[in-house]
């Protein structure tokens, strides 16, 4: 009963993810066009962060098909690394298209052309609609609190609806104060937003694929933990790294005494490392008080 709704879940998340893919293409070329016709860097910079999220939503419906594919000789974990290094990818190109913006904001502050604040006003408010919607199919038929990677997706759209707002009143300052500097102002806030997130993507992507800690376990607190296990007398080369996002792994030498029962010591730290610290993977190694390690014993 639980693996069908659990299955349920999953099927109804993708659903989503694609509707919500489909919904956002539709966006992005409005936006592209409207900018191009209306003159509008705002709105360019608009389509760009709704791009940003397009890669977003798009990784994220890519970890749930990889999720499905079985792991082989060849690729022992799976093609689950793929999404990091999409992710990079995705963070520096973020990167690069926000200095781009940035770039030709600045150049707007010393030259400001004539934007038509109405037709920006018209685009913007189809835009602010569609991420209406594309927010309601996500709470309406996805498990936003529940899954943590549909949850990611869901507070891109809230920011999207928030950068949309932003060009709404770019395009009302122009058309009712003639204030041309509104459209290269709120450029670069959606650009330094922008900037942000490919930083913060790019960062976490480079972490992930440095093998590093994840950042809500706590290292000191596994060893402590380890250590007060009955017989445990010592551990050395511990290591926890993330496979790829939300998939923590473990790996340890734990030093016992000769009347430790290794068999149920090994279920029992297993089980401790899985439900005191959600790491599903881990390899521990076993060794008695007369072990000589010979490297890393540290």
């Amino acid at each position: 009963m639980s693996h069908d709704h659990h299955h349920h879940h999953h099927t109804n998340n993708k659903k989503v993810l694609m509707a919500a893919l489909a919904l956002i293409s539709l966006l992005v070329i409005a936006e592209v066009i409207g900018g191009i016709m209306t003159n509008s860097l705002a709105l360019l910079a608009d389509a760009t962060h709704m791009l940003s999220d397009f890669f977003s939503i798009g990784l994220a419906l890519l970890a749930f098909k990889i999720g499905e594919r079985a792991a082989s000789k060849s690729k022992t974990f799976g093609y689950k690394r793929f999404e990091i290094l999409a992710a990079l990818v995705n963070g520096v190109i973020l990167i690069g298209i926000s200095a781009f913006i940035i770039w030709h904001a600045i150049e707007r502050f010393f030259s400001p052309p004539e934007v038509a604040g109405g037709g920006v006003l018209m685009v913007a408010s189809f835009a602010i609609v569609i991420n209406v919607l594309i927010a309601w199919i996500f709470m309406r038929g996805g498990d936003v609190k529940g899954n943590l990677n549909l949850q990611g997706a869901f507070f891109h759209v809230l920011g999207d609806i928030l950068s949309t707002i932003g060009v709404i009143i770019s395009a009302l300052l122009v058309i009712f104060f003639n204030w041309t500097y509104a459209d290269p102002i709120v450029s670069m806030i959606v650009a330094l937003l922008i900037l942000v997130t490919g930083i913060r993507i790019a960062k976490k992507s480079i972490h992930v694929l440095m093998e590093g800690k994840p950042s809500g376990i706590s290292l000191a607190r596994i060893e402590e933990q380890l250590l007060a296990l009955p017989n445990v007398h010592a551990i050395h080369d511990v290591h926890v790294w993330s496979i790829t996002s939300d998939f923590p792994a473990f790996s340890g030498h734990l030093v016992v005494d000769r009347e430790a029962n290794r068999d149920e010591l090994l279920q029992t730290s297993t089980n401790l490392l899985k439900n005191e610290f959600n790491i599903p993977h881990a390899t521990i190694q076993i060794e008695g008080e007369d072990w000589n390690c010979t490297s890393r014993c540290e």
